[in-house]
């Protein structure tokens, strides 16, 4: 199975996804972005798109991973990634499904501003490349094929995670880590996704 976590930038995917898969025993978490940075860095800059997304072959490769490793993994695969693009998303996700394999997708909902604070706290400022994403994400991932949509305004991360696990059918385990640790490990996770 996979649960592919959707949203503007700034919607929490990856603190959402990180603490799935805490909770979740025999999952892990696979970063598409990746696939991204090995085309940015083998790829001769003049043929270089100014978005990964809009090389075919970072469509192709992150299909081909994920249909491989749902054949071979017999855990819960968790994805962290933006996609609003209704043609990418169908070649990754949609024929992923009509590959046989359990997709879940969620899209995680915030209004303007609460992107922007939720950037702003990250290190990204208002003239950023992901806070210049804001608007179209937010346009595009409310229409229905990115449903099912999880508005997060008023959410805390383990409500948001209740939701999921709720919806996929899978069992979490507790959380028995305090508040400060809980917001060490977050901070963790935000520093090590950090986009430079």
């Amino acid at each position: 199975m996979i649960i592919w976590i959707n949203g503007a930038f700034g919607s929490g995917k990856t603190t959402i996804a990180y603490e799935l898969n805490r909770r979740i025993p025999n999952s892990f978490v696979y970063d598409p972005e990746n696939v991204g940075f090995f085309i940015r860095k083998n790829v001769p800059k003049r043929i270089l798109k100014g978005d990964f997304q809009d090389h075919a072959i970072w469509r192709e490769i992150n299909f081909s991973i994920l249909h491989t490793i749902s054949n071979e993994f017999p855990g819960i695969i968790i994805i962290p990634m933006t996609i609003v693009n209704p043609q990418y998303f169908n070649e990754i996700i949609t024929k992923l499904k009509s590959n046989g394999v359990v997709v879940n997708h969620f899209t995680l909902i915030a209004n303007r501003e609460t992107l922007l604070k939720r950037l702003k706290s990250r290190g990204d400022n208002k003239n950023s490349w992901p806070a210049k994403q804001i608007d179209r994400c937010i346009s595009i991932l409310s229409q229905d094929m990115f449903k099912i949509h999880i508005h997060t305004d008023s959410l805390t991360p383990e409500e948001i995670i209740s939701r999921i696990a709720r919806e996929c059918n899978v069992e979490i385990e507790p959380d028995n880590r305090g508040t400060i640790k809980k917001k060490i490990d977050r901070l963790i996770t935000k520093i090590k996704h950090i986009r430079i």
